[in-house]
């Protein structure tokens, strides 16, 4: 019902999910953050569809709306996050049920690379 909505607002999506991206992975490093352009850019347009298709198959489409409306993070857009993460993965959709949003972000963070230095 509200995919065609979802699917006008994936452009915005993936430009936020593309700025973030490049936070997370240079740590602050502004050389890095503008290497990162391309590569997070590659990943915002999977990761943007893939938003939108679990909110629309997680029937949660109007929670996710009044969340991304309101400007806030909540119960809906964390089950669609979830969801998504364990289908990019290859994982199934419900991997990530029980497991609390912060605890994912903090072990992604961890596993993550550390930047190399800049010679």
């Amino acid at each position: 019902m509200l995919a065609p909505l979802l699917s006008l607002m994936r452009p915005q999506l993936e430009l936020r999910i593309s700025a973030a991206c490049q936070q997370w992975a240079s740590a602050g490093d502004k050389s890095l953050e503008e290497r990162m352009g391309p590569p997070c850019r590659a990943l915002a347009g999977p990761t943007s569809r893939c938003l939108v298709d679990e909110t629309e198959r997680s029937g949660r489409g109007l929670g996710v709306m009044s969340e991304l409306l309101a400007g806030r993070f909540g119960d809906d857009s964390e089950l669609v996050v979830k969801r998504c993460a364990g289908r990019l993965l290859g994982l199934p959709p419900e991997s990530f049920q029980d497991v609390p949003i912060r605890e994912l972000a903090r072990r992604f963070k961890a596993a993550a690379p550390a930047p190399a230095p800049v010679p």
